[in-house]
């Protein structure tokens, strides 16, 4: 990857060491590579001629980032000030910015939680996908059923090969997914059995090597997520799907929704939710609960069984300590 990024501003070297020193750390780093070609592309459009980074350079960096959410000006302003915190080693006069404070308002984009309904229309939208009678829409429709029924990562989806899928433990392998890590994600029968399904048409289709994509543009290549986000798009407007300003739907929130119904069902089943949260941040691939959290988002329906398990609770409460409620 570092040999063909295109850098040309006086920093171009040492933007490639620190790149290549992070990932010889075990770092993907990738996301954050491709940041800092952004900050490259910056300084030579504004003509920088020395190795050098000052407050008024990354100052008028920071005002590029005015357009942008919060959340990525926060990302492409952390990234330049790790380049700056590494140039200072062998530069004690290189400007190091502070953080770039995040709102701390709490106050953020609100996932769109889709219904049953909601689902079922996009699948049905999938299979009606052109041209007919070709693999794409059988790919699309397993698709959104893997991402629904796993709440796995689209760029997880992806990246899985015809070899990920494991029949005989019911299971599907991501061998490399957020932070590098790998996991092993049940399937439900339902969902094997669509999958199974998939890849015997899918094995028609060349190339179909273990180690191919089990996912295929209709060109023979890997499934990309600029693509998947295009057709998705064009779905949501043929179901009649829009959202709202405050919740516009993507494709990421059948991740979210998928959490939402995981949990909705547990309450239905009454089950212990302090040990099936834990269960849920290992299978979402998450590092711990507090991550899995930011997915739980409350719905009428969810919030309705939570009030009634609490005043079950509150009643089986008073009566046994014969009080009256």
């Amino acid at each position: 990857m570092i040999k063909t990024m295109n850098l040309h501003s006086p920093l171009a070297s040492q933007i490639k060491k620190l790149i290549e020193r992070r990932q010889s750390c075990g770092m993907d780093y990738r996301t954050q590579a491709k940041l800092l070609t952004y900050f490259d592309r910056f300084l030579v459009q504004e003509n920088i001629k020395k190795a050098h980074i000052t407050r008024p350079i990354i100052e008028r960096y920071q005002k590029t980032l005015s357009h942008l959410s919060p959340r990525y000006q926060a990302n492409r302003f952390g990234v330049v000030r790790q380049l700056c915190q590494y140039l200072a080693l062998h530069d004690p006069g290189i400007f190091i910015p502070e953080p770039m404070k995040r709102d701390s308002s709490g106050v953020g984009r609100k996932p769109y939680i889709y219904s049953c309904l909601e689902i079922n229309h996009l699948m049905d939208a999938a299979l009606e996908l052109p041209p007919a009678g070709s693999l794409r829409p059988y790919t699309y429709h397993i698709l959104l059923g893997l991402l629904y029924s796993t709440g796995i990562r689209i760029s997880e989806a992806c990246s899985l090969n015809l070899e990920s899928f494991h029949t005989d433990k019911q299971c599907l392998y991501i061998a490399q997914g957020k932070f590098r890590k790998a996991r092993w994600v049940p399937l439900h029968d339902s969902t094997r059995q669509a999958l199974e399904h998939y890849i015997d048409r899918r094995l028609v289709k060349k190339p179909n090597a273990p180690d191919d994509p089990l996912f295929l543009h209709r060109r023979g290549r890997r499934l990309c997520y600029h693509t998947v986000y295009c057709t998705f798009r064009r779905m949501l407007e043929q179901c009649g799907i829009s959202g709202s300003n405050h919740a516009n739907p993507r494709i990421h929130d059948l991740r979210h929704t998928y959490a939402v119904h995981r949990l909705l069902a547990w309450y239905q089943d009454g089950q212990d939710l302090n040990t099936r949260l834990a269960i849920l941040a290992t299978y979402m691939g998450h590092v711990d609960i507090r991550s899995t959290q930011v997915y739980l988002q409350p719905t009428v329906e969810l919030l309705e069984h939570v009030s009634n398990r609490f005043h079950d609770h509150y009643l089986h409460t008073v009566d046994s300590k014969g009080g009256t409620p």
